[in-house]
């Protein structure tokens, strides 16, 4: 599987393999496995091709002519194609011998750039193989019904890449297998030589099915082994166990809270304090709704380390989230978190705020506090990442919005600690079960699914393009939770600058020429001397000062502000339980999730609550759908599924970081659950029964192959 490609095809293929398509051994090759496959006799379905796509069809020529230029010299061939309810013209340049190959009646697969001219698709110059012929490798690369039509480019066609994979199959050793033989005999899967002989060239539909299913085995199984030995190396790394006091920090802020933990909390909560007694180190994912009460499952694990004599550090992806966090907590404990301060509780703590707009004798005082141990718990940006930040034990790493941050990030505040810490990562952003397992397999993972008692419904509505009277109906809207003593939201894609978009989420388009985004320095000052004139209206956006970005937050809080123009940067941790409303403009220019936590930066208080959708996206259309979608439901576990069917996958190795190719080819993180959890259970009672897979040499080969350097490491600190 190791053997380059060009000793089988030759230099020239394999350097056209190479470039156009990555593929450099015989591994990779029959990996890049049929996108489809076109069944012999029916034509492919035109009526899906879209201007611009490189396509590979099955059509039948129907009719032909060749013709003088009208511009220069020469003849222009022209074939038309169908599939019996469409047509698709072919053009040729000083090629009217092709005439005598494509006669009216043949049957060919045709490859090229689908272009329009005049109204009418074409395919200039196309590559294409007739099906219909007597030719010796038509009849060998095409003998069976079902035709496979692979990923191309322009450079090599799908049956030059078949032709490619027919030379490698015929002189292909016997594989070793990576799945034990008991795994196969009690699932009834194929062997590995079967399987890809089976994808790359079936018999039948049900013996593709049974290739398709044994090679997504492959895929779940090797990566759900390496997990599963991470996780078990990471039960042998040791650290002091960090247990609850009595009579300590955690007793006195559970009697001092003005509301009860819900069950899912306390669960949770339980969890975390058996992970924290434990002599290695905790490795968990705290996913939950927008509100459900995380960050005070997270403080309350924070305090118990500082009981048992260590420190917690909090990091958080922006300063507005950070100076929240900060404030939030300080507020919570009160004076349990005044430690050296007149008014201090007896059993106290010290809280400090380091973000890359501390000021440097701030940043002194707070580099001090953690070095001596005074100060048991630091919130945080980047900040903390810098080698200036020494703690004196660092017992807890929690990670707010555990996504906003890249691998390295996350093991260099881990690596601060005298010996490793527990971390607790933490989102917002409901993720699937099979994707946790699959993404973050290396950690253990909670759910909080309630909500706490007295938060308030959210009613979502969508703002058409068709219908302009609901926009100033929104507005209105707006007006009128002012006037009862509320406040609102109102978020934009950028800020107005062209250097970026300031967390947009990139998300496809379906319409070819549109306005610019709106943009918070535009949209500001028109509500301000327009459709919102005579409110108090302020800006926010992450380009802000950060003494700007502060004063805005803490004036809007604490109702001094009643409608806040936004960017994202509102999505995540701003906790106003007095804003009711939120519009957001340019709705299809987000994705589901982020609308989702956007959404629930309203509902936090005991009133009820409405989000409108501004949307530009026609009716019908993907964009509009997307923001539709959020607009029905506000489970966010469905959102997510949603947003992972239209987003793909992607790689769970790093592969998009690293600029490498996924090595997720089959497998599918939703529709493939059933699999991939039944994979986790066999892969787990494997390592339990022989970590080092001494047993299993090809598995070991198989993970070796998988997690090259570079992914391992990846896998390593994430």
């Amino acid at each position: 599987m190791d053997t380059p490609l060009k000793r089988l095809l030759g230099d020239k293929t394999a350097k056209v393999m190479e470039s156009a398509l990555s593929l450099r051994t015989t591994g990779d090759l029959l990996h890049h496995y049929p996108r489809r496959y076109a069944e012999r006799g029916r034509l492919t379905d035109l009526a899906a091709l879209h201007i611009g796509d490189h396509v590979t069809v099955m059509a039948e020529v129907m009719r032909t002519n060749v013709r003088p230029m009208r511009q220069r010299r020469g003849q222009l061939f022209e074939a038309v194609v169908g599939d019996g309810r469409r047509s698709l013209t072919l053009t040729f340049f000083n090629q009217p011998w092709r005439e005598r190959e494509l006669r009216p009646g043949r049957q060919a697969l045709f490859a090229g750039k689908v272009t329009d001219f005049r109204g009418k698709r074409q395919l200039n110059n196309p590559e294409y193989q007739l099906l219909d012929g007597d030719a010796e490798e038509v009849v060998e690369d095409f003998a069976g019904k079902l035709i496979p039509v692979y990923p191309a480019s322009e450079k090599i066609a799908s049956w030059q890449i078949a032709k490619a994979v027919r030379v490698v199959l015929d002189t292909l050793d016997p594989l070793p297998d990576p799945l034990p033989e008991t795994l196969r005999e009690s699932r009834e899967l194929m062997a590995l030589d079967d399987a890809l002989r089976g994808i790359h060239r079936p018999a039948s539909v049900e013996a593709l099915d049974r290739a398709r299913d044994r090679l997504k085995w492959d895929e779940a199984y090797v990566l759900q082994v390496a997990l599963a030995q991470r996780r078990r190396l990471a039960r042998m790394e040791p650290t002091p166990p960090r247990v609850r006091v009595p009579g300590g920090l955690v007793d006195a802020f559970e009697a001092g809270l003005p509301f009860t933990f819900t069950a899912g909390q306390e669960e949770v909560a339980a969890r975390i304090d058996a992970d924290l007694a434990a002599s290695h180190p905790m490795h968990r994912l705290l996913q939950g709704e927008v509100g459900s009460g995380k960050t005070v499952v997270a403080l309350r694990a924070m305090l118990t380390v500082v009981d048992a004599g260590g420190q917690a550090a909090l990091m958080a992806p922006t300063e507005v989230l950070a100076t929240q966090h900060a404030r939030g907590i300080r507020d919570l404990l009160g004076p349990l978190g005044m430690a050296g301060e007149l008014g201090a509780a007896e059993v106290s703590t010290r809280v400090v705020l380091l973000t890359g707009s501390t000021s440097a004798a701030a940043r002194r005082e707070a580099l001090a506090a953690l070095a001596s141990g005074e100060a048991g718990i630091v919130v945080g940006t980047h900040a903390l990442l810098e080698p200036d930040v020494v703690f004196r034990d660092l017992g807890l790493v929690v990670v707010d919005e555990q996504h906003r941050f890249g691998v390295e990030q996350r093991d260099v505040l881990r690596g601060k600690g005298v010996q490793p810490p527990h971390v607790l990562v933490m989102t917002a952003t409901p993720i699937p079960r099979t994707v946790a397992m699959t993404v973050y397999g290396d950690l253990e993972t909670s759910t909080l699914t309630e909500l706490p008692k007295g938060r308030s419904p959210i009613s979502t509505y969508v703002v058409p393009p068709e219908k302009p009277a609901f926009l100033q109906r929104a507005w209105q809207k707006v007006r009128e939770e002012v006037a009862a003593g509320r406040q609102a939201f109102v978020v934009c894609p950028r800020i107005g600058e062209a250097e970026g978009d300031d967390g947009l989420e990139p998300v496809d388009s379906d319409e070819e020429a549109r306005r610019p985004p709106l943009a918070v320095m535009d949209v500001f000052p028109a509500l301000r001397d327009g459709e919102l004139a005579g409110l108090r209206v302020e800006m926010l956006h992450g380009r802000l000062p950060a003494d700007v970005k502060d004063s805005v937050m803490r004036r809007f809080a604490t109702g001094e502000i009643d409608v806040l123009v936004s960017t994202t940067v509102i999505e995540v941790g701003v906790d106003v339980p007095n804003a009711t409303v939120m519009v957001v403009l340019d709705a299809e220019r987000f994705g589901i999730s982020q609308l989702h936590q956007l959404r629930g930066r309203v509902g936090r208080g005991t009133h009820a609550a409405t989000c409108l959708l501004v949307t530009e996206a026609p009716d019908g259309s993907p964009s509009r759908e997307r923001v539709a979608a959020v607009a029905e439901t506000l489970d966010g576990f469905e959102l997510a599924g949603l947003d992972l069917r239209q987003r793909r996958e992607g790689d769970v190795l790093g592969a998009t970081q690293s600029g490498r190719r996924s090595r997720l080819r089959l497998l599918e993180l939703l529709s493939d659950g059933e699999l991939i959890v039944a994979a986790r259970e066999e892969a787990t009672a494997l390592v339990e029964a022989d970590p080092d897979l001494a047993g299993q040499p090809a598995l070991r080969d198989a993970i070796a192959a998988m997690l090259d350097e570079e992914r391992a490491e990846y896998l390593e600190k994430a």
